[in-house]
């Protein structure tokens, strides 16, 4: 049997993504076989695809991009398993092992997804596994986030950005984020106790002695990385997440007198489980700035790459959103 799926034949523009019939994928031990709803689009989908990322892995083409889906349960590894066939769950896939979800159907572990929260949709659903498992292994499981930290989120208004100013908030840090002036208002209620804009701010001129700082920027832009060491305190942290973009980080960081460490999100169900309850109570919100239907993943590429995507973007799959 064969399904519909946005593949890339080789890396390129976005105008390699293109529709296919490919196989449909079977399930082997404890996975899973779900129908996709929708599937989130993430930074490291356009990396690879353009022949960054993790394209050096692929290891035949055509491939299937995507990590994040949200969907619908069809077939359980075991008759006691917990997750059953019709259970509507979200979760993440590891790309590029495996085929990824901008596609019908995935086979996935058990152990890496989580029962989708009931207030949200599909559509939202898929925004959330792997910006929000990034946010919470950098700012619970490294950073720790505390009451009386102070944390500086550069780009706290992207996919990765939105929920690490949340979890920070949350965890009771006080939360410092860089980001445009159309943003300031919404990262505030996201829990921003203070927003830089960077586009007329100078972020090492205003600030000092932090605590901790996640970085989703790096050097790519404006040496916000390197700039960033001259506002921790001796022995503060930075946190590192955009791959590539700053090679020279663990050197600058020594000389700095600061600690510095990379993250590589882990697809792991537990933790979008405790997410979930979070989103379902309302104390954490997915932002979806843009929908696209499945054949328009090249638009929906163009649109991310552009800059500007506040919160996430999410591909429509089927009509069941």
């Amino acid at each position: 049997m064969t399904m519909r799926a946005m593949v890339i034949a080789a890396t390129g523009g976005p105008e390699v993504l293109t529709m296919a019939e490919v196989p449909k994928p079977k399930k082997v031990n404890a996975e899973l076989l779900v129908k996709i709803v929708a599937a989130g689009i993430n930074p490291i989908d356009a990396k690879t695809r353009a022949g960054g990322g993790v394209s050096a892995e692929i290891p035949s083409y055509p491939a299937i991009l995507g990590r994040d889906f949200s969907g619908i349960v069809i077939e359980s590894p075991f008759e006691a398993c917990a997750i059953k066939p019709g259970d509507e769950i979200f979760g993440i896939i590891g790309v590029p092992r495996v085929a990824g979800t901008y596609a019908e159907y995935v086979a996935v572990p058990v152990m890496s997804v989580a029962r989708k929260p009931p207030r949200l949709s599909h559509t939202e659903a898929a925004g959330v596994p792997l910006a929000a498992l990034t946010a919470w292994g950098m700012v619970v499981d490294v950073a720790k986030a505390h009451e009386g930290q102070n944390i500086l989120i550069h780009a706290g208004a992207g996919g990765v950005g939105h929920f690490a100013v949340q979890f920070a908030a949350y965890f009771g840090a006080h939360v410092i984020a860089t980001g445009s002036q159309r943003n300031a208002s919404w990262l505030r209620e996201l829990g921003a106790a203070e927003v830089i804009d960077y586009t007329t701010t100078r972020f090492e001129e205003v600030l000092d002695h932090l605590d901790v700082v996640i970085d989703l920027v790096g050097n790519v832009h404006d040496d916000t990385g390197s700039r960033s060491l001259d506002v921790l305190r001796p022995g503060g942290l930075i946190i590192n997440v955009p791959s590539g973009s700053w090679p020279t980080l663990l050197d600058d960081a020594e000389i700095a007198g600061v600690r510095a460490t990379t993250y590589k999100v882990s697809d792991d169900g537990a933790t979008l489980a405790v997410i979930a309850r979070l989103l379902e109570t309302g104390d954490v919100h997915v932002h979806v700035d843009e929908v696209f239907p499945l054949a328009e993943a090249a638009a929906a590429h163009q649109s991310l790459e552009g800059g500007h995507t506040r919160g996430k973007i999410v591909l429509t799959v089927s009509d069941l959103t």
